[in-house]
């Protein structure tokens, strides 16, 4: 989901501080109420994070969600190392402080192609750890307040993750689930909430395995069968689902051709349609790599609907 301004983000080693911090920032022996233990989980202070600018609020009740996401930059990268896990997680910080104005690391947690675990807004750590409250983040639009995000480095979107990052996720997810009491079926994609690619198709359509995966470490039933979720539609798609979107925009006044061809047309109506609304259109820090304006998920999809229809039926005609 995140990527990094390169002019205040340079690759280096450990500091000596960091380095020295290791043997006290590392997970504690304590095991979740459902006998989930705490995974290697590195704290703000071991990888060099810098002061928030801000406060970081603390909101009096448990997350609804846990969110998968993907950073997209750094990509695929071959150094499964932690020293490349902590500079990944400086890198982001450096970004979404530097570039995006935020007070701090966006996701509450990151997780490194190596399956290094780092905090990543500061005090997400401590307050996981309490499991009656919930950190603000700024990593789903409109959002924030019900959902726990995990960065998990790589681009998702045609490739696999690497077997480390996997078990790492499933380990992660987990024990925030056994800590806050979330069932499997409310471990969700990026894209489930925003008009977003992340956490990439690949990674995305792995979450019915991370949901099984999780509920036997927390010794829970198969998760339940869930409504289907909104389909994310892009320039250059086509087929039944786009022309349904023409036609649901034609209906709402715009020029678009009922073609099934997700072409520029389509693209400037949809995002003409984000823009009314007042949806935030740059909830994902992989749109600093790939241009993801006009996209049409989850915030969109409701918003076309016809006065008076329930929003489900059109989402289960999607599915069909």
């Amino acid at each position: 989901m995140a990527d990094f301004d390169r002019r205040t983000a340079l690759k280096g080693g450990l500091t000596a501080s960091a380095v020295g911090l290791l043997g006290t920032a590392t997970t504690s022996a304590a095991s979740a109420a459902a006998g989930v233990p705490e995974p290697q989980i590195y704290g703000t202070a071991a990888w060099g994070a810098r002061p928030p600018n801000g406060t970081i609020e603390v909101q009096n009740h448990k997350p609804t969600y846990i969110v998968v996401h993907h950073t997209v930059d750094p990509g695929n990268v071959t150094d499964y190392t932690l020293e490349h896990a902590f500079w990944a997680s400086r890198a982001i910080q450096n970004f979404h402080m530097d570039t995006r104005g935020w007070v701090d690391s966006g996701q509450q947690f990151t997780n490194s192609r190596g399956g290094h675990i780092t905090e990543g807004r500061h005090r997400s750590l401590e307050v996981l750890r309490g499991g009656t409250r919930h950190v603000l983040g700024a990593n789903v639009g409109n959002h924030n307040s019900t959902c726990i995000g995990i960065e998990n480095e790589g681009l998702y979107s045609k490739e696999d993750v690497p077997p480390a990052l996997w078990n790492s996720l499933v380990k992660m997810v987990a024990y925030i689930a056994s800590q806050y009491g979330i069932a499997p079926e409310f471990i969700k994609g990026h894209r489930d909430f925003n008009s977003t690619e992340c956490p990439g198709t690949v990674l995305y359509d792995r979450l019915p395995e991370l949901r099984t995966a999780v509920g036997r470490l927390l010794g829970s039933a198969s998760p339940k069968v869930d409504v289907p979720e909104w389909p994310l539609l892009k320039p250059g798609d086509s087929g039944p689902r786009v022309r349904t979107a023409q036609e649901l925009l034609r209906a709402r006044g715009f020029a678009v051709p009922v073609d099934g061809v997700f072409g520029q047309s389509t693209k400037d109506a949809i995002a003409a349609v984000a823009a009314r609304h007042g949806l935030e259109r740059d909830a994902c820090g992989a749109t600093a790599a790939t241009d993801e304006t006009g996209f049409l998920g989850s915030d969109v999809w409701p918003l076309l609907t016809r006065p008076g229809t329930d929003p489900r039926a059109l989402k289960a005609r999607l599915a069909g």
